[in-house]
């Protein structure tokens, strides 16, 4: 009904707030924190000695909040793009309440602690939720036009920079070529982000079909 499709347009202008919010917070933690620049992981200037944790901290938070947003924003026909961005937020919550040790280790070329670990897996696993909802959209002509051109641009950027990050981190491990791409794709996942919730925002996201009561998805 009427207020269920304000109700996504809210969460969606939510979204697109709090994306532009976490990126802002957590741009701050990586360039001003005591991190070895693009050599380093991103998680780097979350450890617990730096002063810009907490900024880190709720800049993680805030795309995490995002993440929830976006799939509250998305029409119920939308299912399956939803509950991978429910995966990708609740797994974002855990790699920002999870801190990583000094350096962020990693296998197989580093020891990591079982913090790491869960911090990486979790990171690592929520930007793959968020790169298969973009896959899931793209697959689904209930996601609209709009929509959809931005999940493909999305996935073309995001699927070979992941590829690469993958190959790298297992024949190279730790290294300028991994954090430049690290940075990458968490600029393509938060730009698609954005530019998914404004689309959402800015068009009715659902509208009556007359006097049977239900709904159409846009």
């Amino acid at each position: 009904m009427a207020d269920r499709g304000l109700g996504r347009v809210a969460a969606a202008s939510a979204a697109a707030g709090c994306t532009l919010a976490g990126v802002v917070a957590v741009t701050v933690a990586v360039v001003a924190g005591p991190g070895p620049g693009p050599t380093g992981y991103v998680s780097e200037a979350g450890v617990t000695d730096s002063r810009y944790a907490a900024a880190y901290r709720i800049g993680i938070f805030a795309l995490a909040a995002a993440l929830l947003l976006l799939a509250v924003a998305l029409p119920t026909a939308l299912r399956v793009a939803g509950a991978l961005l429910v995966a990708g937020g609740v797994l974002t919550l855990l790699s920002g309440a999870v801190t990583c040790s000094a350096g962020c280790p990693l296998p197989p070329f580093e020891t990591p602690t079982v913090a790491d670990l869960v911090h990486g897996g979790a990171s690592i696993a929520a930007t793959a939720s968020v790169v298969l909802a973009m896959l899931a959209l793209l697959r689904s002509a209930a996601a609209g036009r709009a929509v959809r051109w931005i999940a493909g641009l999305g996935a073309v950027l995001a699927l070979p920079c992941s590829a690469a990050i993958a190959v790298a981190m297992l024949t190279v491990g730790r290294s300028g070529v991994v954090g430049v791409l690290e940075r990458v794709l968490l600029a393509v996942a938060a730009s698609w982000g954005l530019a998914t919730a404004t689309t959402l925002g800015l068009t009715r996201a659902t509208v009556p079909t007359g006097a049977s009561g239900q709904e159409s998805d846009l």
